[in-house]
């Protein structure tokens, strides 16, 4: 554990690499356009200090062309903040994070109205889970129901959910005889190393969203990467709410799920 908090305490130990961070909390970023907004600062020194920054896992990069886009990775940050701070808080507060609460704020017509917009998101994370590739792809797929913690069934309603990990298969949550909801409809699988859903994740009306997670074996365990797109009418704190969702989902309950059984 030590050895791997190092990178990641080295990587917060830069004032340019705070700000950066800041920065992609904002919007990914490409390398020239982060560039810009240190011009007492060489290229060079800006590619060093995203290079740390990766080494971290604070940062992860999709390559775009000729472009390299940097796209913030707050995992780490969780998985730090569930050691040093988050075991001597009360456990409701990951309540916070609860997706349904997307659903609950656009009940009202009017706030809807006010808080949306024609838009975009592109949500990019990785987690390191120390554990075969297999056992996690199968705890993703087959075994969500074990950990997935968010519902937009009903308050006070049991629910139940269930994961076909093949092209064609639902990821279903169902309550009562035929009260449910589809999380996402797989549209590619090449297990155990990736699997594609279409899928709302709490989001409602004119709304395109999809997610990949891609499992690749590392030495000592599984690194996770997913990745989160939607577009169309978002309301404004989507992306965020999402983000944190996913850090809590992956960073904290797959992550404890695989490596600690529970």
């Amino acid at each position: 554990m030590e050895d791997e908090l190092s990178p990641l305490f080295r990587a917060l130990g830069h004032p340019i690499r705070r700000r950066i961070l800041d920065l992609l909390k904002e919007s990914p970023k490409t390398t020239g356009e982060l560039d810009n907004y240190f011009p007492e600062v060489s290229r060079y020194a800006i590619m060093k200090h995203l290079t740390i920054l990766e080494e971290g896992n604070l940062v992860v990069v999709r390559r775009e062309g000729k472009y390299r886009r940097n796209f913030l990775n707050a995992v780490p940050l969780q998985e730090m903040h569930n050691r040093w701070i988050g075991k001597y808080m009360q456990t409701t507060a990951n309540s916070l994070l609860n997706i349904r609460s997307l659903v609950e704020k656009t009940e009202g017509e009017s706030d809807m109205t006010n808080q949306t917009q024609s838009s975009a998101f592109l949500i990019e994370q990785e987690v390191f889970i120390n554990g075969p590739r297999e056992q996690v792809f199968k705890a993703l797929t087959e075994r969500a129901g074990d950990w997935w913690e968010f519902r937009i069934a009903p308050k006070g309603v049991a629910s139940q959910f269930t994961f076909d990990p093949v092209p064609g298969g639902q990821f279903i949550e169902k309550w009562g005889e035929n009260e449910g909801a589809i999380w996402g409809n797989v549209y590619y699988v090449n297990a155990p190393e990736e699997i594609r859903l279409h899928g709302h994740l709490g989001m409602r009306g004119a709304v395109n969203s999809a997610y990949t997670y891609k499992l690749i074996e590392k030495v000592g365990g599984t690194l996770l990467q997913l990745s989160h797109s939607a577009s169309g009418v978002l309301q404004e704190n989507w992306e965020q709410e999402h983000s944190k969702g996913w850090e809590y989902l992956l960073g904290t309950l797959l992550k404890n799920y695989v490596e600690q059984g529970k």
